[in-house]
């Protein structure tokens, strides 16, 4: 499909037709009884970041206490987004038509496809920078390092700015002593910001729930991106980070929503896509189509989820998920009873 196809075929999507899109697990967790188990955090405790603005029929939210409104839908710049171009496929193609489709938020790092993936960012962002809130990273964690890599990924975007600048993948072994020291990262990040080469600070992770916590209760971050999806491996991201972040006003920005960047959640990925491969993919015997796993994490107090695609089909059945109503709290409890 090419993207003018794509594009018309978005235009016609309406609620109705989104809604008739299958809830993968509904007929499995009518199964199974429903006790007294809750969330540890309650919505109740949380103010609904949806703003009732829409683009293009996907909902915006506040990205926490940077007051921005960003598209509940993210492209992820792993998956498609990292690829080198070929007649087959063309990330460029793929980021133009996201915009297209009312997703304002690129998420991207200098570490995907070794700059591959924001090479293909830039050359969208060259002429349509003022669409998009544009996210990238640092690995580095020293002043120079972290000054060289932003230098780096400027060229790559084909821009003198980012929205948001993040520290990438927090360890659970992390010496956070070394981020404030004279020569350290932090540092560097402030004076960025300072200089207006990036309006917020954020912070990444996906390792250990706790190491995450003691970053953003030792550092005032903006933002923080990490891992919120069914299976129980992910409970504590739920139960003790989101709570923490959330009552830290940060804008919280879901990964890994269907298991890692081989979808191992996503019915009709053979398990066996999952065997061998990086540590941090989720495995599960219970599998949800990526609509449900999407609607899952939005139906979390966040504010977005960063989701990769391969193709404007993928693009496609994630838009319509968006625009649907996020789980109940009912259907996530449900969904992760599955997952156990």
């Amino acid at each position: 499909m090419d993207r003018r196809k794509f594009v018309g075929k978005m235009t016609a999507i309406t609620a109705v037709g989104a809604a008739g899109l299958q809830l993968g697990f509904t007929e499995r967790a009518k199964m199974i009884t429903d006790g007294a188990e809750v969330h540890q955090f309650s919505f109740n405790e949380h103010t609904d970041k949806t703003s009732g603005i829409q683009k293009n029929g996907i909902p915006m939210r506040l990205l926490g206490k940077t007051g921005v409104e960003v598209s509940c839908l993210t492209l992820g710049g792993v998956s498609g987004m990292q690829l080198k171009p070929t007649p087959e496929f063309h990330p460029v193609e793929l980021a133009n038509a996201a915009l297209d489709a009312g997703i304002n938020y690129f998420d991207t790092s200098p570490s995907y496809g070794g700059g591959q993936s924001e090479l293909n960012y830039g050359e969208v962002l060259a002429k349509r920078r003022n669409e998009v809130f544009l996210a990238t990273k640092t690995g580095e964690r020293t002043y120079d390092g972290t000054m060289r890599s932003v230098e780096a990924s400027l060229k790559r975007l084909q821009t003198d700015h980012v929205d948001l600048l993040q520290v990438h993948g927090v360890y659970y072994n992390e010496d956070f002593t070394m981020w404030s020291k004279p020569d350290g990262m932090m540092k560097a990040l402030y004076k960025l910001r300072d200089e207006k080469v990036t309006r917020f600070i954020g912070v990444t992770g996906h390792e250990d729930a706790e190491a995450m916590n003691r970053a953003i209760d030792r550092y005032e971050f903006d933002t923080i991106l990490t891992t919120f999806n069914p299976v129980p491996r992910r409970k504590p991201f739920r139960e003790s980070l989101l709570p923490n972040a959330a009552r830290k006003k940060m804008g919280i920005i879901c990964m890994k929503v269907m298991g890692g960047g081989l979808g191992a959640l996503v019915s009709g990925n053979p398990p066996e896509l999952v065997k061998n491969a990086y540590w941090y993919l989720d495995d599960t015997p219970f599998q949800a189509d990526a609509s449900t796993l999407i609607r899952y994490a939005l139906g979390l107090p966040v504010s977005c989820a960063v989701v990769g695609m391969k193709s404007l089909k993928d693009l496609e059945i994630n838009v319509a998920a968006a625009k649907m109503k996020p789980l109940t709290k009912e259907e996530q409890i449900n969904l992760e009873k599955l997952m156990l």
